[in-house]
């Protein structure tokens, strides 16, 4: 079964290590927005895509996960301009630089690294992403909009960047278009304001799958319940609409949801079961609790098996 699944950063590359276990085949679509930390100054260096999201996929497909984790996280401790970069930031815009795009870069990597999977940058382009936000003000830059902490009426780019083929070819080819957990507005949203994207879904008969998040954002999904997620996303969508959410029914402990609201400003999302009738979507829905060192998290596994299930059932 042919999944195209759309996200960025750390949401996306989570999901992929429980879908890699199943028979699908996967193609990941990286929104390439992302501008902080060792990413920002590369791709002001090198006018490139950004690599950091990309890196993380990588990592979450390749069969020897732990071990290219270890070598492609390893950052830099030095004096000179090296320092801070992951070994894996820079392996990706040598790649690039070899092949002379980002896409094939990818591919001259991911041919060594044995993905279970295809790794797609949404576009080649150095996209910049702005934010409209709550209070009337424009913040440019992924990094300045996620720490301006203002909350986001709207994101849109700044140019409007040339979307990879190749991206448009794993949605025509797609029995499964699944929406990835994470932040809504600055790694998921991105993959959907680029027009062409948004027609070839709506061409598509794919079930359309948002994984909701199991937590709220600070910023930007600041007391969203289940259905302002799916609204949300519908809003940015075309014609098509989200088809079925996978949502999280089980429960965490008081303690460290409180710790949560205190160290983080993050809620568990409220699951408003009545309010997402009016969304006529499908829920998909299970305890998908894990922790991992104190941290929630989704149980990817549990998670990849159910759409596994829900897709075959709507087969």
């Amino acid at each position: 079964m042919k999944i195209a699944v759309l996200g960025g950063g750390t949401g996306l590359s989570t999901l992929l290590r429980g879908l890699k276990k199943l028979p699908f085949e996967i193609s990941a679509i990286v929104s390439v927005c992302d501008d902080g930390s060792s990413t920002g100054r590369l791709r002001e260096e090198f006018n490139a895509p950004a690599v950091g999201d990309i890196r993380k996929v990588l990592i979450s497909l390749a069969e020897n996960e732990d071990s290219v984790r270890q070598l492609l996280d390893y950052r830099f401790n030095t004096y000179s301009d090296l320092n801070g970069h992951p070994l894996g930031n820079l392996l990706l815009i040598g790649a690039s630089e070899i092949e002379g795009n980002i896409s094939d870069g990818i591919s001259l990597i991911g041919s060594i690294l044995k993905l279970k999977g295809e790794v797609i940058p949404l576009t080649e382009d150095n996209v910049v992403l702005v934010g409209k936000m709550l209070d009337g003000s424009t913040v440019v830059g992924e990094h300045n909009i996620t720490e301006s902490g203002k909350g986001i009426r709207k994101v849109y780019y700044k140019k409007h960047p040339k979307v990879n083929l190749d991206v448009l070819k794993a949605i025509r080819h797609a029995d499964a278009i699944v929406l990835s957990m994470g932040s809504l507005f600055t790694s998921i949203i991105p993959n959907l304001l680029c027009e062409e994207v948004r027609k070839e879904i709506d061409k598509s008969a794919a079930k359309i799958i948002y994984v909701c998040n199991i937590m709220t954002q600070p910023g930007e999904t600041d007391n969203f319940k289940v259905s302002d997620h799916i609204k949300l996303l519908n809003s940015y969508l075309g014609k098509r609409k989200v088809d079925a959410v996978v949502v999280n029914t089980g429960k965490v402990d008081e303690k460290i949801v409180e710790n949560y609201a205190t160290a983080e400003q993050k809620d568990l999302v409220i699951y408003d079961k009545d309010n997402l009738k009016k969304y006529n979507v499908d829920t998909i829905e299970n305890d998908y609790i894990t922790l991992d060192g104190g941290s929630i998290r989704h149980n990817t596994l549990r998670v990849s098996l159910d759409m596994l299930s829900y897709l075959l059932d709507k087969r």
